[in-house]
């Protein structure tokens, strides 16, 4: 990152190409098939500027790309065909704005994003260092898989005008030479970006050592002057002998994190995502990070984030901790949610093959007895036959009479159920088959359903929820979890409805709970949960039950006209938004669409939950 350079998200002309053909002379992409080709598109979608983006000589500025992912073969930054972009029209060309940070004179970046799957949204960003001769340029540049294949519809061309000279950027004469600007003019430059940081998606995280953490900030703009770009700065990056940061990740490369906004005035706000590493040393430490507007550091826009990290160097247990943090409030422990996710049958072939590419784990018998200690990748099968438990894996084979529980060594830990994919089952868009921390085989008290278990903090099983979108209104979000913490909490306290089975809730006849994948596409909703971390709603200080559906009719329905007896905080309440429209779902307690609207109208989500279920109160328990 160059400190003085001027940084501006810059909105693209995208002009679209249709050819496809073989990468040639370079030999980085070698000739494609049919095949690869028809694996291999996108759809160009970030529009965020002018038909021409103005430079003055010499000058830098940061260009935005994103693309949707419209082909049906995943895309990496990492490995033989990572994505990246490319000069195009003639392709291989070398160009005369890289200002030297690119991969090499004909390739650009690579993608910022780990992974993106079929219709998600990948990014890139790059730096264009404008020629010291004036004039119109017009730079082509296209996406492709390495060695594989350029993306269809993946090639846009920037229209450039380096001016004759600075254009009155200096003050009103444009031959000012530095340092004779007027005091009034310096003033203009230097007015300092103010912000105000609204919510984070975590204020403390626990990591396994190396795992990368998708982080994301939303902000207000708390200063007298526009932002025309905003990103997030690691000023220990910035380590002029090339030293390593401990949180380097591979995404980064000048501003870590961008807006889809060309322009952000007093009082909006924005949102940035950007991903960094957990160190390899264990114990807690605190990442620092900068938000910055207008090339600038940001009033008040420092970004403490505690990460305790886990499974890493023994030697670092006692790593100093970097910042104070304030005193801990005495609450219950955070409760532990078992979750019903899959019914062992013939989807599965009837057994459970589960294994970790994170964390060592153990495979117990209820009740306490090891039946096996096994590595990062080893693979362990269970299964329930004839009122027997079966389990076979490296080292081991044998029976019990007991549930068997797969428990990673490190807490929180990432488990992988190898032989259940979404896609192939249920023709859904992602496999969705790993989960945080403990797994279990429990044949039900009647012996006529086998399931497998998720056992997990709660909020980790918030996050995995698909009750709604990323991009949904952010009060409404939180609006949301904290209903769905509350329904969740709810059986908990009670274990009302699975008792039989052993669990609190099931993964899709109470809440659609997706599990770690669904967390990681949703860094809002994750976000949303970690703003209300450990809220629930209470009604004469007992804990509430907070029904919640997709759309009413104009009004919502009293608990007694739905379902037997009364409920005082759950009463029909006017909701004009929906006035005309079909109800979808049961109509008692909040109306999603209806706190959709809500949230529009800038209500609170305090104010959401209070407005649809009545005479309520909004409680921190842990």
């Amino acid at each position: 990152m160059r400190k003085n350079a001027l940084k501006v998200l810059v909105l693209l002309t995208v002009l679209f190409g249709g050819l496809t053909g073989g990468m040639g002379s370079s030999g980085v992409l070698r000739a494609e098939t049919p095949s690869e080709a028809l694996l291999y598109k996108s759809t160009l979608i970030l529009i965020t500027g002018g038909s021409e983006i103005k430079m003055q000589p010499g000058e830098v500025k940061v260009i935005t790309v994103q693309a949707q992912n419209s082909g049906s073969e995943s895309w990496s930054n990492d490995g033989p065909r990572f994505i990246s972009i490319f000069t195009y029209g003639p392709k291989y060309r070398k160009s005369e704005f890289d200002p030297g940070t690119w991969l090499a004179s004909d390739q650009v970046k690579r993608l910022i994003e780990p992974g993106v799957a079929p219709g998600e949204v990948g990014s890139f960003q790059f730096e264009l260092r404008a020629p010291i001769t004036p004039g119109i340029y017009s730079e082509g540049f296209r996406l492709a898989s390495e060695a594989t294949a350029w993306l269809e519809g993946g090639e846009f061309t920037l229209n450039i005008r380096v001016a004759e000279s600075f254009e009155g950027a200096i003050g009103t004469e444009a031959s000012a030479v530095a340092g004779t600007a007027t005091e009034a003019t310096v003033v203009n430059l230097t007015r300092t970006p103010v912000v105000k940081i609204i919510s984070k998606s975590a204020e403390k995280i626990k990591a396994v050592a190396g795992k990368t953490i998708s982080f994301t900030v939303l902000v207000e703009n708390a200063g007298a002057n526009d932002w025309k770009n905003f990103g997030v700065e690691a000023p220990q990056f910035l380590i002029a002998s090339g030293a390593q940061n401990r949180y380097s990740h591979k995404s980064w490369d000048g501003s870590l994190a961008y807006l889809e906004k060309k322009v952000i005035k007093p009082g909006e706000q924005a949102t940035a995502q950007f991903f960094f590493t957990a160190p390899t040393n264990n114990g807690l430490q605190t990442a620092k990070f900068y938000l910055q507007a207008n090339g600038e550091r940001a009033e008040a826009g420092e970004i403490l984030i505690p990460v305790e990290v886990t499974g890493g160097a023994g030697e670092a247990l006692t790593a100093p901790l970097e910042v104070e943090l304030p005193p801990v409030v005495t609450l219950m422990a955070e409760p532990m949610m078992r979750v019903g996710i899959l019914t062992v049958d013939e989807e599965t072939d009837n057994e459970v093959i589960v294994s970790s590419a994170e964390s060592g784990f153990r495979l117990v018998e209820e009740g306490g007895r090891e039946l096996g200690n096994f590595k990062i990748g080893d693979r362990v099968r269970t299964a329930y036959v004839e009122g027997r438990y079966e389990y076979s894996g490296p080292g081991v084979a044998g029976v019990a009479t007991r549930p068997l529980r797969y428990e990673p060594t490190v807490f929180g830990a990432v488990m992988t159920v190898m032989n259940f994919d979404r896609r192939v089952t249920r023709e859904a868009e992602f496999e969705d088959n790993r989960f945080i921390n403990n797994l279990e085989i429990r044949a039900n008290s009647s012996n006529d359903t086998v399931w497998l278990i998720n056992e997990l903090p709660i909020e980790d099983y918030l996050g995995g929820l698909a009750e709604t979108s990323n991009l949904s209104r952010t009060e409404f979000q939180k609006a949301l979890m904290t209903a769905a913490r509350t329904y969740a909490y709810y059986h908990y306290e009670h274990l009302t409805r699975h008792r039989e089975s052993g669990f609190h809730v099931d993964a899709y006849r109470d809440q659609v709970y997706l599990g770690y994948g669904q967390a990681e596409r949703n860094p809002m909703i994750v976000a949303g949960v970690e703003a209300t971390r450990g809220e629930i709603v209470t009604y004469g200080e007992e804990t509430a039950v907070t029904a919640y559906f997709s759309r009413s009719n104009g009004r919502t329905r009293d608990w007694s006209e739905v379902w037997n007896g009364v409920v005082p905080y759950s009463v029909s309440v006017a909701v004009p938004c929906d006035e005309g429209k079909v109800m979808w779902g049961h109509g008692v307690g909040m109306s999603a669409s209806g706190a959709i609207c809500l949230a529009k109208e800038g209500k609170s989500y305090e104010e959401i939950l209070k407005y649809f279920y009545t005479g309520v109160e909004i409680e921190r328990k842990w």
